[in-house]
C-alpha cells in the first residue's frame, strides 16, 4: 500500500512537517534494512513485521483515519503507557494507539519548554509534536497521560498546551487501599472516554473489548513461550517489535499474526530449528521500555553473538502476562477487573517494587537465560535507582549481570557493542 498511493496529502491535513517527515521515514527506512532485513533465518511469518513497518505511518493512518470518516470508530485515543486501558477505549468504538517517544527528534525546540537533563521519552514525544512528524499524535483526539514518573507528571502540563489531554493518576504503592483509589480512576478514565466518543460503555461492549485485548495477550504469551528452547526460534528484535506492534496495529488483524508466528515458531522448536546456533548466549534483557524505533540495544546485542530470549519491561512480559478476568458481567464488575489486572504491572515507580525482582529472576529461569542486562534510559532516576536491587536479586540467584545507561543516539554504539561482547565472553 505505501508504495502505491501518495499519502502527503493526508500528512497535510494532519499539518505535518512534510519535509522532515519524509527525511524521518528515510532514516527510520534504512534502520529497519540494516537491523531487521539483514537477520538470518527469521522465521517466514515475521513477513508481517515488515508490513507493519511498511505502514506505521502510511497505511496505518490511513486505515485509522477512514473508519472514523465511515463510522466505524468514535475517536483516536494515544497514550505513552500500558496503565491506560484499551479495552476501555474499544468499547467505546475508539482506537487505542500508541505514540511516537523512540527518537530524538527537535530537541532544540523542546528545551525551549523542558529541561535539557529530562528523559530522552519524554524529549522524544515532545520533539515528536513540536517537530510535526508524528502521524499518531496529531491523528489523536485525545492523549491519555499517566504519572508514572515525575519528569512525565510536569511534561504532560506542557503537552497539554499542545494536545487535548487527560491524565490519570497512578498510585506508588500497592495495597488494599490503593486499589479502591485505582479502581475509582479507572472508572473516571471511562467516563472521560465515553463523553470524548459520544458512546455509552455497555456489559456487552466491555466484555467483547476485554476478551478481543485477552486474545491478543494470549497469542504474545503463546509465542513468548517459544522462547525458553535452544535454539531461541525468533529474534528479540522481531519478538519486540511484534509488542511495540500490539500498541499501534489493529488488534484482532494482529493477534492472528502474532498466533502465525507462534504456530511457525513452536514448529521450529520441534525441529531444533533457529535463529541463533544451539548454545548461543541467551540475554534476558530488563529496564525502561523501547518506543520504535529505539532497536540500539537489541541489534548491538544480537550483533555481538547473543541472543535475546525475554523482555522484563512494558515493551515486554508486562504489556501480555496478565489477563483481565472475564467473568463479570456487569460494566462495573468489569471495570473492577480491568483495574486489577493494570494495578499488577510492576513500574518502577511502585514503592517497594519486590515483585518486579522476583518476576525478572523467574523469567531468568524459565527461559534459561545466561545473563540479565539491565537498561535505563539516561535521566531515568527510577529505573537507576531500581537497577541496584535488580543486580542484587540477579546476583541472590547466580545470574551474570550488567547494567547499562543509555540514550536514543548512536554515539555511544561503539563502546556498548565492547561491553556487551566483552560480557558475553564472561558468560
Amino acid at each position: 500500500m505505501a508504495e502505491e498511493f501518495d499519502f502527503h496529502p493526508m500528512w497535510e491535513s494532519l499539518g505535518m512537517n512534510l519535509a522532515d517527515h519524509d527525511m524521518l521515514l528515510g532514516a527510520v527506512g534504512q534502520m529497519y534494512g540494516d537491523m531487521f532485513l539483514s537477520q538470518n533465518n527469521r522465521p517466514k511469518s515475521t513477513s508481517y513485521l515488515d508490513f507493519v513497518a511498511t505502514n506505521i505511518h502510511s497505511g496505518r493512518i490511513k486505515e485509522m483515519l477512514d473508519k472514523k470518516e465511515a463510522g466505524e470508530a468514535t475517536k483516536i485515543v494515544g497514550s505513552f503507557c500500558v496503565y491506560v486501558p484499551e479495552e476501555i477505549v474499544l468499547a467505546c468504538d475508539g482506537i487505542p494507539v500508541g505514540l511516537c517517544s523512540g527518537a530524538d527528534w527537535a530537541t532544540d525546540k523542546v528545551e525551549e519548554h523542558l529541561p535539557r537533563n529530562t528523559c530522552p521519552l519524554i524529549k522524544s514525544f515532545a520533539g515528536f509534536k513540536l517537530g510535526e512528524v508524528c502521524p499518531y499524535i496529531e491523528s489523536s483526539d485525545l492523549v491519555v497521560g499517566e504519572n508514572t514518573c515525575d519528569g512525565k507528571k510536569k511534561a504532560y502540563e506542557f503537552f497539554a498546551t499542545q494536545k487535548n489531554m487527560y491524565v490519570m493518576d497512578i498510585p506508588n504503592v500497592h495495597d488494599e487501599s490503593t486499589l479502591v483509589t485505582w479502581k475509582a480512576e479507572v472508572k473516571k478514565l471511562a467516563a472521560t472516554i465515553e463523553e470524548e466518543c459520544g458512546v455509552t460503555i455497555t456489559p456487552e461492549r466491555l466484555k467483547a473489548a476485554i476478551h478481543a485485548v485477552n486474545e491478543k495477550r494470549r497469542a504474545l504469551q503463546r509465542l513468548a513461550a517459544t522462547r525458553a528452547a535452544d535454539p531461541a526460534p525468533i529474534s528479540g528484535l522481531d519478538s519486540l517489535l511484534t509488542v511495540q506492534a500490539a500498541f499501534m496495529d489493529d488488534t484482532p488483524r494482529l493477534t492472528g499474526a502474532i498466533n502465525d508466528m507462534a504456530a511457525e515458531c513452536e514448529q521450529r522448536v520441534e525441529v531444533g530449528e533457529g535463529v541463533a546456533p544451539k548454545g548461543t548466549k541467551r540475554i534476558l534483557y530488563t529496564g525502561t521500555p523501547m518506543a520504535v524505533p529505539n532497536w540500539k540495544l537489541f541489534n548491538l546485542i544480537e550483533k555481538a553473538g547473543g541472543v535475546v530470549v525475554g523482555e522484563e519491561s512494558c515493551t515486554g512480559s508486562r504489556y501480555y502476562k496478565d489477563l483481565v478476568d472475564e467473568s463479570g458481567e456487569t460494566v462495573d464488575e468489569m471495570l473492577d477487573a480491568i483495574a486489577e489486572r493494570y494495578f499488577k504491572i510492576n513500574c518502577a515507580v511502585f514503592t517497594p517494587n519486590d515483585q518486579r525482582m522476583k518476576d525478572i529472576v523467574q523469567m531468568a529461569k524459565d527461559l534459561h537465560a545466561d545473563g540479565i542486562v539491565d537498561v535505563a534510559l539516561q535521566f531515568c532516576t527510577l529505573y537507576e535507582m531500581e537497577s541496584f536491587a535488580v543486580e542484587k536479586a540477579a546476583e541472590e540467584a547466580g545470574i551474570p549481570f550488567m547494567h547499562i545507561t543509555t540514550d536514543y543516539a548512536g554515539e555511544d554504539a561503539g563502546q556498548l557493542q565492547t561491553r556487551i561482547e566483552a560480557f558475553l565472553e564472561t558468560i
